[in-house]
């Protein structure tokens, strides 16, 4: 509630534009029927109910174009919480639909009533046998699960675009393929065992040694039944050809008839069914997966020829060398990717519309192994009519960029469709041997119906994706939508006996084909197998199997215009695994779809009063504007920008004028909040932490917790007031150490001695590279804290005020500038040229400025490391990521420590200034996994780069987090 000391400002005005026909109904402004509420509040808890209108409608969009919204979302934690929940279902002929990462493009992980959440408490992972299984719950991030198998040399088979942010879960109930995915390393082949919830409540480990006596008496009927479409698969000699045909290329349209084939026992055909089934058979609680060997080494190429059936033509011979990965882009992408990625080959500008070409990986466990591979795919593609010489490359960061390439073309497009359109995304399976055939058939039918041609896919599987971009809400179109698909359908089926789904899954959006493809008497086996294991119909209606022939085009989401930075978004998803606030209110893919919804109501609408006053908190409060969302991001949408444009809204002119005195007088404020900071410091050394606690606990309830910090945990001591004596003759670079290190100190565990700045000048100086400090430091800042608060006129005074000392500091730009807080490099770096005026930003752009810690490691090699630690835990920040300087930060890591850990899901700490210490929950949810590595890890020394951000850590993780720099000075002194 806000407090009555502080009026508020309400930031979130409705955006322009009509309401739009799939605006929520006002009537539900009070989110989940009360009835519905109340039931599953006494069943789980009112902690793992979410009933707001707001919180109904950040669900109801995924990465497909669909749109449902749910009458309650429920978060179960355990197993025996989702076994109630679908006794409840049963009971009172509900429905329910398990939702993990949201990435499904088809419809997937919607419901319009009962959807469940297994991602927030279903995550956790373990290496078995020196990494030869895995053993997951579902809600685990797979690329978490490879940086685990890493360091074993293994890895999981399925390997999608999405594995950032798609969970173990979605990928077997999927069954998702990849770049690298054979057939022999996908889910069905892969997963071993899994623990299973199944429609009735009945709990099965399949590995479990009595597993089938148990499944045969816990579901009698189910067990006979799949034996029995067993044996009448097996009689008829036809189908069950006809069932081995469709698995030789991938397909994951409909259920896997192949377990009626490839088992012989009733759990054991169960389990391979459920891979998938996309929750439509049994709640997964935990998988075990056989990993695969992931070689070191990886080189990869660009391969171009003057057309599609050139460059197919090459495809089944790098397969045959052992590659990894075969994958094929037409030229307008690359023409495109050209424009939008620095770094691309010059030639791609020019290449001809017609031209098609192959990324080619290989990899080894040996330079010898490469260079093999290297020589020989160089010799295949001798032959051909190359338009470029083909050229690998072993650069990291070079690979990092082609990959980037490959992925970017759903970015390309997502950014470059017109205002008001969908993005769907399609992918289909044509035989490998036609690949160019259908290819260029695919082609055609999409300029046929007036979508722009396109395609990009894992060539060695004949797996092609293509994008659509509808305006749903026009009939017209939504009708020549129709009429693409059903072509498509025709030429997939008729012309290729292809697969309509090749790894996204069934969904909504294919589910009325199924049995075009499948025949009557395979569908009605499918039906078959639905009814024995779901019998009430409790588990994502419509998804897989349906009766409805026109789902696929029902329940459109609208693409409403909303503020510029935001209006590309494609909803997919990929910001949501790297979100500070991802634990405990919303996501950016959720902020966006919220104020979407905002745009979709009328105005005066009560539906629209509530989610603003809503989004004051979940929005805006507790968003850490780091930008880190930006990154992964296809489109690179930076929510945070959007939400410090709803800051500055809040701001009044009575503020605005506060905020510009501060920033005038900011040198007597450090001096303030020194002052602070040392008697905060007094205090938790005589009467405690908690009690420092409570007393910020009361302000902040009588004027405001966001305005109010708190204390949360141990705070830092106050900095020492003297900065170290330096000169400026013979000074390699000037030394502006940011405002946070002149307030705050070291950890109240430690001495005070020696600062920041104290071993920073003296690690400098022992290399030979002495830095100067200028005398009028105090009272000048990167103005950072005045743009997260949306303060525009004290952001502006400060930019300036800092450019012209660093104007005059370097000499006109004559020597570099050394800054020790990352987060304050980069808001010098990138923000702060936006509030400058021409000369302003034209004098910037002169400076050189560099961050501790690409000084620091422009000095490692006039240094010598007189001894290591055993293991140092480092966590890099969201402006070392921004910046690129996060693998300079691990390097640097690495020479102090034999070991450097960065624990698995890791991401931006949600510190962001003074945010966590205004919003300490935001922190705690940032580093939540980050501490489960922690505990089950320790250190000998806790590194990072930002005293803020050292801060939250302490505070949130227990860890004592300071600045890299102390241990290099530590472990460089003479002996």
């Amino acid at each position: 509630m806000r407090k009555l000391l502080t009026p508020h400002v309400r930031a979130i005005g409705r955006p322009a534009g009509p309401a739009q026909g799939d605006a929520v109904d006002p009537a539900h402004v009070e989110g989940t029927p009360a009835v519905l509420k109340s039931d599953l509040i006494k069943l789980i808890g009112p902690d793992q109910v979410l009933h707001r209108i707001s919180d109904l409608v950040r669900y109801a969009s995924d990465a497909s174009p669909y749109r449902y919204v749910p009458q309650v979302v429920v978060r179960p934690r355990t197993v025996e919480d989702v076994r109630v929940i679908l006794a409840y279902c049963v009971r009172t002929g509900r429905h329910a639909t398990f939702r993990a990462g949201g990435t499904s493009l088809n419809g997937q992980s919607q419901s319009d009533d009962i959807l469940i959440d297994v991602r927030r408490h279903w995550a956790g992972m373990a290496a078995e046998d020196g990494g030869a299984r895995l053993r997951a719950r579902p809600g685990t991030i797979l690329n978490h699960a490879n940086a685990i198998l890493k360091p074993l040399g293994r890895r999981l088979g399925p390997d999608p675009a999405s594995a950032d942010v798609a969970t173990i879960g979605g990928v077997i109930a999927c069954n998702a393929g990849g770049m690298r995915c054979t057939l022999e390393r996908n889910s069905y082949h892969t997963v071993s065992s899994l623990t299973l919830v199944l429609a009735s409540g009945t709990v099965i480990d399949t590995a479990a040694p009595d597993a089938e006596e148990t499944f045969a008496k816990a579901q009698p009927e189910l067990a006979q039944g799949l034996l029995q479409l067993r044996e009448e698969l097996l009689a008829d000699e036809q189908l069950a050809q006809r069932v081995r045909h469709k698995y030789a290329i991938r397909n994951t349209n409909g259920y896997a008839l192949s377990a009626l084939l490839d088992a012989d026992t009733p759990l054991g055909i169960f389990r391979r069914l459920i891979v998938g089934s996309e929750g439509t058979l049994a709640f997964m609680a935990e998988a075990v997966i056989d990993t695969i060997p992931a070689p070191a080494m990886t080189t990869v190429s660009w391969i171009v020829l003057p057309s599609i059936s050139e460059a197919a033509a090459l495809v089944p011979g790098l397969d045959g060398l052992g590659a990894e990965a075969v994958e094929l882009m037409l030229a307008p992408a690359l023409a495109a990717a050209a424009q939008a990625f620095p770094g691309t080959p010059e030639y791609w500008r020019s290449l001809d519309p017609g031209a098609a070409a192959l990324l080619v990986e290989f990899r080894a466990d040996s330079q010898v192994g490469l260079d093999a591979a290297e020589a020989k795919a160089t010799a295949l593609a001798a032959g051909a009519n190359l338009v470029h010489p083909v050229e690998f490359t072993r650069d990291e960061d070079q690979i990092e960029l082609y990959w980037r390439v490959r992925d970017g073309l759903l970015g390309i497009v997502g950014q470059q469709r017109p205002h008001g359109t969908a993005l769907i995304i399609e992918d289909v399976c044509f035989p490998p041997d036609r690949l160019a055939e259908g290819a260029q058939d695919l082609q055609d039918l999409l300029s046929k119906h007036g979508f722009a041609p396109n395609a990009a896919g894992h060539a060695a599987y004949g797996n092609l994706h293509f994008t659509l971009t509808p305006k749903l809400a026009d009939p017209g179109d939504r009708d020549r939508y129709a009429a693409f698909m059903a072509d498509l359908v025709t030429l997939v089926i008729d012309s290729y006996d292809g697969s309509l789904k090749a790894e996204h899954g069934t969904g909504i959006n294919m589910a009325p084909f199924v049995g075009r493809e499948w025949g009557d008497k395979a569908t009605e086996m499918m039906w078959r197998i639905k009814k024995l294991a779901d019998p009430h119909g409790i588990l994502a209606p419509n998804v897989i199997l349906t009766n409805d022939d026109g789902i696929n085009l029902k329940a459109f989401k609208s693409a409403p215009p909303i503020e510029d930075v935001a209006v590309h978004c494609i909803e997919c998803g990929f910001c949501e695994a790297v979100c500070p606030s991802r634990n405990v209110t919303a996501t950016p893919r959720q902020r966006i779809v919220l104020r979407r919804e905002m745009a979709r109501q009328p105005e005066n609408s009560p539906l629209l009063a509530r989610l603003q006053d809503d989004y004051e908190y979940d929005g805006i409060e507790t968003c850490a504007v780091d930008g880190s969302c930006a990154i992964p991001c296809p489109v690179q949408i930076n929510t945070g920008a959007l939400e410090k444009s709803f800051r500055r809204a809040e701001s009044t002119p009575r503020r605005e004028k506060t905020a510009l005195m501060v920033a005038r007088r900011w040198a007597t404020g450090e001096k303030l909040a020194r002052t602070a900071v040392g008697a905060a410091d007094v205090i938790q050394r005589t009467i405690g932490v908690r009690a420092l606690t409570g007393l910020t606990a009361a302000a902040r309830l009588v004027v405001s917790d966001d305005l109010v910090p708190s204390v949360p945990g141990p705070m830092p001591r106050a900095q020492l007031r003297r900065l170290p004596s330096t000169t400026r003759e013979g000074a390699a670079a000037v030394y502006f150490p940011a405002c946070v290190n002149r307030i705050f100190g070291r950890d109240p565990g430690r001495a005070r001695h020696p600062s920041l700045p104290q071993v920073l000048v003296e690690v400098s100086a022992r290399a030979g590279k002495p830095l100067w400090i200028p005398a009028d430091v105090a009272g000048k800042c990167c103005s950072t804290p005045w743009s997260s608060k949306g303060y525009i006129q004290g952001h502006k005074w400060m930019a300036a005020a800092t450019c012209d000392a660093l104007w005059e500091w370097s000499g006109h730009g004559t020597m570099p500038v050394v800054i020790d807080a990352v987060s304050c490099t980069n808001g010098l770096l990138d923000d702060v040229k936006n509030y400058l005026d021409d000369e302003h930003r034209a004098r910037l752009n002169q400076i050189t400025l560099l961050d501790s810690i690409a000084w620091c490691d422009s000095l490692l090699p006039k240094l010598t490391v007189s001894e290591r630690i055993e293991r140092a835990a480092v966590h890099p920040t969201c402006s070392s990521t921004h910046l690129g300087l996060t693998k300079t930060l691990e390097r640097l890591a690495g020479r102090l420590a034999e070991e450097v850990l960065v624990p698995v899901g890791t991401t931006c700490c949600g510190t962001a200034g003074d945010r966590g210490l205004l919003h300490p929950e935001l922190v705690i949810s940032a580093t939540r996994d980050e501490k489960a590595g922690l505990d089950e890890t320790p250190a000998q020394a806790y590194l990072s780069a930002n005293r803020t951000c050292e801060m939250g850590l302490r505070q949130a993780t227990g860890y004592p987090y300071e600045s890299f720099v102390f241990l290099l000075e530590e472990l460089t002194r003479p002996t």
